[in-house]
């Protein structure tokens, strides 16, 4: 399959994919970072594709990866614009892929680390047709002041974080946690003692069951 635009996998089954899971880089990393996930989910989703697309921008920290938007300049504005423009862009790619595969618009979920997670939660949050569910590990809530009035659907949200994070502070997800409830939408979250900034099987086990309650 062509990997131009990211690395896919699946379905483990080998029939006609019947749900798409996109899975959503962190800053300086690329699809391939994340689509090594796809074989340990699908035992959860035999008949999903999993599509993990380089994020729009080369990264301006270092030689190679990609960048969902640039964080040279961090403060709330910027961020959010960067944010809504990822947003645009993943919202073209989640068409282009559920076309390609011939799959109803609702048939996906979204994840995302880091970033990523930022910029799947802010996306799915406000697409057309909502995620069955979306997973964001180490990541925040971008434009928290704005989610009221823009929210379109309340998709359930799996909110992991390791605590021991010195990247993305726990904090950010605490943040997200509150905001999301206080908005109506279904969270659960998990918080991982001595955890860094990364995945741990704790993290994986639980996007397994958010994506099978979700998707299957």
């Amino acid at each position: 399959m062509p990997e131009v635009d990211g690395p896919r996998w699946g379905p483990a089954s080998k029939a006609a994919p019947k749900q798409l899971v996109v899975l959503c880089h962190g800053l300086g990393a690329d699809g391939f970072d994340l689509i090594d996930l796809a074989p340990t989910w699908a035992h959860a989703l035999p008949d999903a594709t999993f599509f993990a697309p380089h994020a729009p921008e080369p990264c301006d920290l270092g030689p190679t990866g990609r960048q969902w938007w640039s964080v040279a300049d961090r403060s709330p504005s910027v961020v959010e614009a960067g944010a809504r423009r990822a947003a645009s862009f993943l919202n073209s790619r989640l068409d282009a892929e559920l076309t390609r595969l011939g799959l109803p618009p609702d048939a996906y979920a979204l994840m995302g680390f880091s970033q990523g997670a930022m910029t799947v939660l802010f996306t799915g949050l406000r697409r057309a047709t909502a995620p069955r569910a979306i997973l964001a590990f180490s990541g925040a809530l971008i434009a928290p002041d704005k989610l009221a009035a823009e929210l379109i659907h309340r998709p359930p949200v799996l909110l992991v974080h390791g605590e021991a994070d010195d990247v993305v502070p726990v904090a950010r997800s605490r943040e997200a946690e509150a905001a999301l409830r206080a908005a109506g939408v279904p969270v659960e979250a998990t918080y991982i003692p001595r955890l860094g900034h990364g995945i741990d099987d704790t993290g994986l086990a639980m996007g397994a069951l958010a994506l099978q309650r979700g998707l299957a």
